[in-house]
């Protein structure tokens, strides 16, 4: 009887399991006690290793197509170029695809989706579905029961973004820099690096240790960062809210992993501190701070909910300002992802195909 149980439940394929965002992917399917029956991890690179999964050591092989289309569930956690070749293939083939790079995100036809703010964007039909921007998703999900009590007409968002953002060879050059930096090489007494002298840096546009700069993917014609353009199209999209306007200044900052945001809410209407306040403590996927408390990423890297802080009155009553900080590894990708997969089931689309 149980072995027919478990063969009931779905087989589930993991691109990129090795890398930062899938090892959290694949830790949370054993957390959460994700029903499966075969899980399968794939290396979306050249990078070849292991993930351990319920108490085994599986090896991470290379990509396979066909191998891929016999899963009924497949997470993309990889490159833009990984999933535009695999995403529609699979999803043409009947194949639940949750991708969590950028490339289908603005797709009309793609769902992009939050689950705690709109599950209701899935739909049976549409197999492929893309999950969020890291630093768009703290505001999406923290500002979601504030733009439908007093509608958001104007976010203006800095953030504040962790180098693990960036990728594995970007935390790398970080933690180099860092130990260059606490041995004083290359750096003057007071920590400053003198004139020429600057850290080397590849990964990144500048040195990151004991420095910050406002620089997070390509600038365009106008100035603006691909980082800034993509949080503000998202948001606009996921919100539903197409006259949404949103600046966005994106800053990358010497923290390991967690993104911070500041946020300016203008409002069609007036919503008191007090009144905001009982709707973030009571929102789904959301964690208040009390009175003058607030989060920072470094004590709350590893958890799953997105915090709220300093709540406060902006430049008039129309006008809130927060402070927000979540996980960019958990809630900005990989738990975005398992969340999305759990809401399949529910919905009793996610079913064993075939033999």
């Amino acid at each position: 009887m149980q072995s027919n149980k478990k063969n009931q439940m779905p087989r589930v394929g993991v691109v990129g399991a090795s890398g930062m965002v899938g090892r959290e992917l694949v830790s949370l399917l054993e957390r959460r006690h994700f029903p499966l029956s075969l899980l399968l991890p794939f290396a979306s690179g050249r990078t070849r290793n292991t993930v351990k999964f319920r108490g085994r050591a599986l090896a991470v092989t290379a990509v396979d197509l066909q191998r891929l289309a016999g899963c009924d569930l497949v997470f993309l956690v990889s490159s833009d170029e990984v999933a535009r070749r695999l995403a529609p293939a699979l999803a043409r083939r009947g194949v639940w695809v949750i991708d969590d790079s950028s490339e289908f995100r603005l797709d009309p036809g793609v769902p992009l989706v939050i689950p705690e703010v709109n599950a209701e964007a899935l739909s049976p039909t549409k197999r492929l579905i893309a999950g969020p921007n890291c630093t768009m998703t703290g505001l999406a999900v923290a500002g979601w029961p504030l733009h439908r009590e007093a509608t958001v007409r104007e976010a203006r968002i800095a953030s504040y973004q962790a180098v693990s953002g960036a990728g594995r060879a970007a935390l790398a050059e970080f933690f180099t820099q860092a130990r260059r930096q606490a041995a004083g090489l290359g750096f003057g007494a007071d920590g400053r690096a003198p004139v020429g002298r600057v850290p080397g840096h590849r990964a990144l546009p500048r040195a990151i240790a004991g420095n910050v700069f406002p620089h997070v993917g390509r600038f365009d014609a106008d100035g603006y960062s691909g980082e800034e353009l993509k949080v503000a199209a998202e948001l606009r999209k996921v919100w539903g809210a197409p006259n949404l306007r949103v600046s966005v200044t994106a800053v990358r900052v010497p923290v390991v992993r967690g993104h911070a945001l500041s946020a300016w809410l203008n409002l069609a209407r007036p919503l008191p501190v007090p009144r905001a306040r009982r709707l973030l403590a009571r929102a789904p996927g959301v964690e208040l701070h009390a009175g003058q408390d607030y989060p920072t990423p470094l004590e709350t890297a590893g958890l799953w909910p997105v915090h709220v802080g300093r709540v406060r009155t902006g430049v008039d009553a129309r006008e809130l300002a927060l402070w927000v900080v979540s996980d960019n590894l958990l809630k900005g990708a990989a738990l975005n992802s398992v969340q999305i997969a759990e809401q399949l089931l529910r919905r009793g689309w996610l079913k064993r195909r075939g033999g």
